[in-house]
């Protein structure tokens, strides 16, 4: 069987304009970096602002505009009129900080239509054309590239529809007694120029999320999340600043943008957390030890982690569609709690066979998607640039090491859980390991 394994990029950007705010005094860097603006500060040998560059160039972004502030003259000595990187350069300096809206605000005219936003601080390779095209399909106001990230508990969250369009922003810090989904924004923004023109004229610190995105929701605007695991991260500190460097190093930063790495697909029962039958609320989900240190050991490693789970309990009656997903917020706040974050998580939550008081008769179908068959690894392929050949296939269960035997993928069975006692498959799993963590230490022995 074959997958899909890589998501092809347009080849000329929707939006062809790049705002980059690097108006900041840089002052967490100071000590390191004395005299130079954070966009200046080098990763990989080259300011951070090159690679910016490189990547706007490469997405067929032809005009960028630059709003500086402190140490303005180093980046137009640098930059000069952008013709070394083959596309358009202006650099706007701020008369006084007015935050990182505020100066973009007050230049609303000498912007296009529709324009990205990027950080001076922030190293990417997101896929600059595809998230133009999300953004302009949905006729959005404004999209914030959205992604999972290791410190959740500190970052300002969203929350999303099922279409992606943003429902509400928490702001950090978040409540002890609330679990919520691990999705972060980014800071690479799509913007409809006219969207912003309710605060033109409005010389005060304005800031993208307290201020944009809130007041745009406030008015029922059309704020939508494009998700994705591509890599984006600011190194405005000097810890941030060490780990981009390292993902550097280690070839996790793609700057052309193709993002295809392999994946370990992990079942959710029995695998990460205790198997306490089909659980149906928060409350009764925990984690198996080092389970979070096993998948941040995976993520250092370049995997895509992808949760693929079957849930009868749905179809069963037994829990809803909203109680799945407040479980999985539970699952995605602990594992945020160790370091560790997940890709994705599929579900499967149909159920053949009939006969359960009070089942979802609509749900009661031989599906595609329940383990073992391939459908929810199928769609993980369709919706991440993962490369096949190399990943890998962890549960508790026959089904898993079926489900990766069928996609001609390497499986290994934990002791955990079932602990393959469910004797559905014949299937033999490549390794068999007595835990999580055992069976990340062969995987990376292997690779």
């Amino acid at each position: 069987m074959s997958f899909r394994t890589g998501i092809a990029g347009v080849s000329r950007s929707a939006c062809g304009h790049l705002v980059i705010v690097a108006g900041g005094k840089g002052a967490r860097l100071a000590h390191l970096f004395p005299g130079l603006p954070k966009a200046l500060v080098p990763i990989g040998g080259k300011p951070v602002l090159a690679h910016q560059l490189e990547l706007a160039a490469k997405a067929g972004i032809d005009t960028v505009t630059i709003l500086a502030g402190y140490f303005s003259e180093r980046i137009a000595e640098f930059v000069g009129d952008g013709s070394a990187f083959g596309i358009d350069v202006h650099i706007l300096v701020e008369s006084k900080p007015l935050g990182n809206a505020g100066a973009l605000i007050q230049n609303l005219d000498a912007l296009p239509a529709h324009f990205f936003v990027l950080y001076g601080d922030v190293m990417t390779a997101a896929d600059l054309p595809r998230m133009g095209c999300f953004h302009l399909d949905r006729k959005a106001d404004f999209t914030c590239l959205a992604h999972p990230n290791d410190h959740p508990l500190d970052s300002d969250l969203l929350e999303v529809d099922d279409d992606g369009r943003v429902t509400a922003i928490h702001a950090y810090p978040h409540p002890p007694d609330r679990d919520f989904a691990n999705l972060v924004n980014a800071a690479l923004y799509v913007v409809r120029r006219d969207a912003l023109r309710p605060w033109s004229g409005q010389i005060k610190n304005l800031d993208f999320t307290e201020d944009v995105m809130s007041g745009l929701l406030a008015v029922g605007a059309r704020v939508f999340a494009y998700r994705s695991s591509e890599y984006v991260r600011d190194m405005g500190t000097p810890k941030r600043l060490e780990q981009v460097e390292a993902d550097w190093q280690a070839g996790l930063i793609d700057i052309a943008h193709s993002g295809v790495r392999p994946a370990v697909f992990l079942d959710r029962d029995g695998t990460l957390n205790i198997d306490k039958g089909h659980l149906r609320c928060p409350e009764d989900l925990e984690l198996f030890p080092g389970v979070g240190e096993a998948l941040a050991a995976l993520r250092h490693a370049g995997f895509y982690l992808v949760v693929l789970t079957n849930q009868s309990v749905v179809a069963r009656g037994e829990a809803s569609e909203r109680d799945l997903a407040a479980v999985h917020r539970r699952l995605e706040w602990e594992l945020g709690k160790a370091g560790a974050y997940l890709d994705g998580i599929y579900v499967c939550p149909h159920h053949p066979d009939r006969g359960f008081p009070g089942e979802r008769v609509d749900l009661k179908i031989k599906c595609d998607c329940r383990k073992p068959s391939t459908g929810l690894l199928e769609r993980a392929c369709r919706d991440l640039p993962i490369d096949t050949s190399k990943s890998w296939v962890i549960g508790d269960q026959t089904r898993d090491v079926e489900m990766a035997r069928r996609a001609g993928l390497r499986s290994i069975l934990l002791q955990t859980g079932l602990a393959g006692r469910d004797g559905h498959f014949q299937s033999a799993a490549d390794h068999i390991a007595p835990d999580l963590m055992q069976a990340v230490e062969h995987l990376l022995e292997r690779q």
